[in-house]
């Protein structure tokens, strides 16, 4: 397989990590700053680039926000699969603006396969195999992939968000709605917040008659005052520890009934094997071109099983009153 990469910063290189043992024949760096290092770290199948020079079998995308469509609309003329990890409702609606174009192309455009959106997604789809009929779903996260990730979740945190509701979609207030989550530990309970997050307008369209989505992010006090500001401290290189939490509320048979999973990773790895898993999966024949989330792209079982294997487990919250 012939495979590039986009981007070198926290995401990139944990995913350039995680394909040394992947069957890769050549993979290519595409980034103006550390893709000879990490192509030097990953042997003599790396080499670094600054543009895409030939045919891919796959380009994954995992620089900062706000580039992600334009770099897809070049992506999918040099490979049939392009998978982004994208969280950032900009640039969403930028890549799923791309379906068209990804059609006449004969390309598949993968929107959100991060460890959220993406992960959340697919775990999402799992949970409603025990539905005869989802009503509700909510999604919650904690932790930042990197610098630009973090910067990202800042500006999500003071825009505008989007619940849907009885079949309209809502605008939210970034940084209201504050209800207390719990994690896995070691995080725990969380107060989490709206914001602008991109799951809503990923899940809707898998889930037909759902009444309510929504997704919240972690945040403190400092964060909810700050949101509207430039950032005053500059963010770590890493996030370090970070979760997600999906729940689902509906029908099974008569009974209505309500479950509730979570992982913890460091986002960064967690994305990185989230966006792996979804190259493994897809790559090939058989997948329906255009754009579209990778909760619709994947089977769900087989996915977080991969997902497993590399270390991202999910777990189901049981608990009695």
């Amino acid at each position: 397989m012939r495979l590039a990469v986009v981007g070198c910063g926290a995401v990139g290189s944990q995913l350039v990590r995680l394909l040394r043992t992947a069957e890769v024949d050549e993979l290519v760096l595409v980034d103006r700053h550390r893709s000879a290092t990490l192509a030097a770290e990953f042997g003599s199948r790396a080499r670094a680039a600054t543009r895409f020079d030939g045919r891919f079998d796959a380009v994954v995308i995992a620089t900062r926000w706000g580039k992600h469509p334009a770099i897809a609309s070049q992506a999918v003329r040099h490979a049939p699969l392009v998978v982004s990890v994208a969280d950032s409702l900009e640039d969403v609606r930028g890549l799923l603006d791309l379906d068209a174009e990804a059609r006449e192309r004969h390309a598949v455009v993968v929107v959100g396969a991060g460890f959220a959106p993406g992960f959340t997604g697919v775990l999402a789809r799992f949970l409603s195999g025990s539905f005869s009929q989802t009503d509700e779903i909510h999604i919650a996260k904690v932790g930042t992939g990197g610098p630009w990730c973090a910067r990202q979740h800042h500006r999500a945190l003071g825009s505008s968000g989007l619940d849907y509701r009885d079949g309209a979609w809502m605008p939210r207030a970034g940084g209201s709605g504050r209800e207390l989550f719990w994690f896995p530990e070691p995080i725990g309970g969380r107060d989490c917040y709206r914001a602008a997050l991109a799951d809503p307008m990923l899940l809707v369209p898998l889930f037909p008659g759902v009444d309510r989505v929504t997704a919240r992010m972690a945040a403190t006090r400092r964060d909810r005052l700050t949101a509207r500001l430039p950032m005053l401290t500059p963010p770590h290189p890493d996030g370090g520890l970070g979760a997600v939490r999906v729940e689902l509320r509906g029908r099974q048979g008569n009974e209505h009934a309500v479950v509730v999973a979570a992982a913890t990773a460091a986002p960064s790895v967690a994305t990185a094997i989230v966006a792996m898993a979804t190259v493994q999966s897809l790559t090939g024949d058989g997948i329906q071109p255009g754009a579209a989330p990778l909760a619709g792209l994947v089977d769900p079982c087989s996915f977080l099983a991969s997902c497993r294997a590399a270390g991202l487990v999910a777990r189901e919250f049981v608990g009695a009153s």
